[in-house]
């Protein structure tokens, strides 16, 4: 019985020394996403996040910061469930967003009224980060689409296509496509053709003889990994020589779409999907890349159990920046405790960080600034330069086109 006693004693002593008992109060990060539909994008996210966390064990100021994973499972509703939870939880910060645009522009005036900072590692809708009606609290380290339409109507030119065709998903987030793009095509009116979320690889082909008919020569694509699995297994029936390239927003990269589609891809499909210029995939890494690497593999063993490589590496890429950001924001300031006052000073820290964070894309020098309408681009830490082309090897990991050649 004594000696029992000894070692329940050993093992609570232990369990304090490791950490495991720190009774620290706590910080609560709500992380917003799809971990259902789209898994892959949610995980990736999460893991960038809690890799940056990482490094400063997962504390600031003597509290414990927590990242609590909501799965809103793709419905707007549950996303506004999540953030009205945030705001009787008197240890919540701020809410990490996830890959879905629409919950986050439909309820882009009750999350700025009720002063949630959101930071949005993924999301690439337009308008999410421009409210013009009071203060702005949503902050972006992510493809906007404001600079996709540009970058996908770039990348078709280069590749000699005259007549795109715009194949985009019917929700707020391919609307916003749809202005960018048409935008970047001196106000032209392209064709397009619009498709809901559910769509099978049967209509996909319809809609495929459609542009065909039309004489397309591109198919600029907005959508995410369920309907772009479809738009492939309908274009790998058309034989090679009517089979149109496929440019595409990066939607398609955040579910479960390669393991699903690499038989369809191994056809000879061309594809390619816009995506932030940094890759783990670039060899030799750099000294920090490389670091970064090693702290992901050590925190999470079973993710890398069965290769060398992240599905959704962007989510990870986002996750991993906007945590630093994030910490660099809290280092800035005093913590109180009373999340109403801290998360008003979090936001003016996030608008005015007076040191570089050093990330995996680059090094953030005042990422975001006070949003205002003649300073669109005030809550987007990342910009037109920071934004490549890319592609699916034949592992499912991505190659990223430097120099989009």
């Amino acid at each position: 019985m004594a000696k029992y006693c000894l070692v329940v004693l050993w093992l609570c002593f232990s369990a304090y020394a490791l950490g495991e008992s720190k009774n620290l109060p706590t910080i609560h990060v709500y992380h917003d996403s799809d971990y259902s539909t789209h898994k892959a994008s949610a995980v990736a996210i999460k893991m960038g996040f809690l890799t940056a966390l990482s490094e400063v064990d997962k504390q600031v100021q003597g509290f414990e910061i927590k990242l609590l994973s909501k799965d809103h499972r793709g419905n707007s509703n549950r996303s506004f469930l999540h953030f009205k939870r945030f705001l009787k939880d008197p240890s919540a910060l701020f809410v990490l967003g996830g890959l879905h645009s629409p919950p986050y522009i439909k309820y882009r005036s009750f999350i700025n009224k009720n002063e949630i900072p959101l930071l949005v590692p993924w999301a690439a809708g337009g308008p999410i980060t421009r409210y013009d009606q009071g203060e702005n609290w949503v902050y972006r380290l992510s493809v906007d689409d404001t600079k996709a339409g540009p970058k996908l109507v770039e990348f078709a030119t280069a590749r000699s296509c005259k007549k795109p065709h715009l194949f985009l998903e019917r929700t707020p987030w391919g609307k916003s496509n749809y202005k960018s793009i048409g935008k970047a095509m001196n106000n032209e009116q392209p064709d397009v053709i619009w498709f809901d979320w559910g769509m099978k690889a049967s209509s996909a082909k319809i809609h495929i003889r459609e542009m065909l008919a039309k004489d397309s020569d591109c198919l600029l694509f907005v959508g995410n990994s369920i309907e772009g699995k479809q738009l492939i297994s309908a274009m790998a029936d058309y034989p090679n020589d009517q089979r149109l390239p496929i440019i595409s927003h990066w939607g398609i990269t955040g579910g479960d779409f390669f393991s699903k589609a690499k038989v369809d891809l191994a056809s000879g499909i061309d594809l390619h999907f816009i995506q932030s210029c940094f890759s783990f995939q670039h060899r030799p890494m750099s000294d920090y890349a490389q670091q970064v690497w090693q702290r992901a593999k050590t925190l999470f063993p079973d993710e890398f159990a069965e290769r060398d490589f992240l599905f959704a590496p962007t989510g990870f890429i986002h996750g991993y920046d906007l945590g630093k950001v994030s910490l660099a924001a809290m280092a800035q300031i005093k913590l109180t405790g009373d999340m109403e006052r801290d998360r008003i000073a979090f936001k003016e820290s996030l608008e005015n960080l007076t040191t570089p964070v050093t990330g995996l894309i680059k090094t953030y020098k005042k990422p975001f600034s006070k949003w205002s309408s003649n300073d669109p681009d005030a809550h987007e830490a990342l910009g037109l330069k920071d934004l490549c082309m890319a592609y699916f090897q034949s592992n499912g990991s991505t190659k990223v086109l430097v120099d989009n050649s």
